[in-house]
């Protein structure tokens, strides 16, 4: 893991990890960096997709299950109004769908980030623990990656020019 104290350098450093073929790989910042997830290579996310689809689902769900209350299970007429009346539908469907899409979105957001997490190797580094979260930035390089050497990739994570390279322990 190398650590670093300008945000750019952590930004070309992934660049430079990703492009000499390192795909196993984190970064560690207090902030937000832009450019970093194209500098990792990271895709997209899909969370945005499955909070559109649940919302959806929930707001057919909701609206199909009314209606089946209203005309097939339990018909009413109340003052000659049509059974199926849809406006009526609306506040639940809606209800519905924010209920739907903010717990099934939540749960993908935990799942696809691998959420929660007691353990990784990074959690035992003192500067890591100390520095992640106010001035430092780091970059990590996973040893299940299949390019990865301890002493090519130290080599490699040293010919970046960071503040200090961390060897972590599994």
């Amino acid at each position: 893991m190398a650590e670093f104290d300008d945000p750019r350098l952590l930004a070309d450093a992934a660049g430079a990890a990703y492009r000499e073929g390192y795909r196993k790989m984190d970064a560690y910042s207090p902030f937000a960096i832009e450019g970093l997830d194209e500098a990792l290579g990271l895709a997209r996310t899909k969370i945005p997709f499955v909070f559109l689809i649940m919302g959806i689902a929930g707001a057919v769900g909701g609206f199909l299950l009314l209606y089946y209350i209203s005309v097939v299970y339990y018909p009413i007429n109340v003052g000659g109004r049509p059974l199926n009346s849809w406006p009526a539908y609306i506040p639940i469907s809606f209800e519905l769908t924010v209920l739907s899409a903010g717990t099934i979105g939540f749960l993908a957001l935990l799942i696809i980030n691998r959420l929660p997490m007691p353990y990784h190797p990074v959690f035992n580094s003192a500067s890591f623990a100390k520095h992640a979260s106010n001035d430092r930035f780091y970059l990590c390089i996973e040893a299940d990656d299949p390019l990865f050497d301890p002493d090519r990739t130290r080599d490699f994570l040293m010919g970046l020019n960071p503040m200090g390279v961390i060897e972590l322990e599994k």
